[in-house]
C-alpha cells in the first residue's frame, strides 16, 4: 500500500529542483528534477530547435540520453547539433536509435545510467497508456520527456493525449515559441522564444512578450 501523507508532511517535503535562470526561468520557473514532460508540435515550427536547447540547457545539470526513434543520426541532427553548439555538452549526451522499449529499459535499469532520457517520438514508440503507466512507475527517479507528434493543437492519438495531461510539464510549441500548458508557469506567463524573427514573422503583433 502507498504511503499516505498528512498536510504537515506535504509543507515539510523538500524537493529537488532544477536552479535554471534567465529565459528558462522566466518560462517555467524551478523544476522537480523527476517526473514526465511532455512537449509536442506540428512540424516546422520550432519543435526540433526547442528541444535541441533544452537539451543544451539542461547538459549544464544531469547527464543526457537523447533516444532519436525518428531521426536517428541523421544529417539533419548533426545540423541542429551544429547550429546550436552542441559540442561543449558532448560529454554529457549520448544519442540512440532503433531500439525497443525493453532495450531502453534495460539501458535505463544500468548502475549510473543517465537521469535524464529524451524519446522522440512517442508516437515511434508505439507505447499505450497502460504501458506508459507502468514505464513510469518502474523509473519514478528518472526525468523523462516524451517528445510527440500534433493533430491541430492537441497531441497525436489518444494514448499521447493521456500522457499528455499526466505530466507535470507541458509544452506546445507552435509558431517557435513553446508554451507551457502544464503545472510549471514562469513569471512571464509560461513563453519561451525559440527563434526571435521566426517567433515575429508568425505572430507579428498578437504575439506576447
Amino acid at each position: 500500500m502507498a504511503r499516505a501523507y498528512s498536510v504537515d508532511d506535504i509543507l515539510k517535503k523538500k524537493y529537488k529542483l532544477i536552479q535554471w535562470d534567465g529565459e528558462w526561468y522566466d518560462a517555467f520557473g524551478f523544476v522537480a528534477t523527476v517526473g514526465i514532460w511532455f512537449i509536442w508540435g506540428n512540424s516546422g515550427n520550432g519543435k526540433t530547435s526547442f528541444i535541441i536547447q533544452l537539451m543544451k540547457v539542461l547538459a549544464r545539470y544531469f547527464k543526457i540520453v537523447f533516444v532519436s526513434l525518428e531521426e536517428g543520426s541523421d544529417h539533419t541532427v548533426q545540423k541542429s547539433y551544429e547550429v546550436h553548439g552542441m559540442k561543449e555538452s558532448r560529454k554529457r549526451l549520448i544519442l540512440i536509435e532503433d531500439e525497443t522499449i525493453e532495450e531502453i529499459e534495460a539501458r535505463m535499469d544500468k548502475a549510473k545510467s543517465p537521469h535524464v532520457w529524451i524519446i522522440d517520438s512517442f508516437q515511434y514508440l508505439g507505447m499505450n497508456y497502460k504501458q506508459y503507466r507502468e514505464f513510469k512507475c518502474r523509473h519514478r527517479n528518472k526525468l523523462i520527456i516524451f517528445i510527440s507528434h500534433a493533430d491541430g493543437k492537441q497531441p497525436m492519438g489518444r494514448s499521447a493525449k493521456s500522457v499528455m495531461f499526466d505530466a507535470t510539464l507541458k509544452v506546445f510549441v507552435e509558431g517557435y515559441l513553446a508554451t507551457s500548458k502544464g503545472r510549471y508557469i514562469g513569471d512571464n506567463g509560461g513563453k519561451f522564444t525559440i527563434w526571435n524573427k521566426g517567433a515575429k514573422d508568425y505572430w507579428g503583433e498578437e504575439r506576447e512578450n
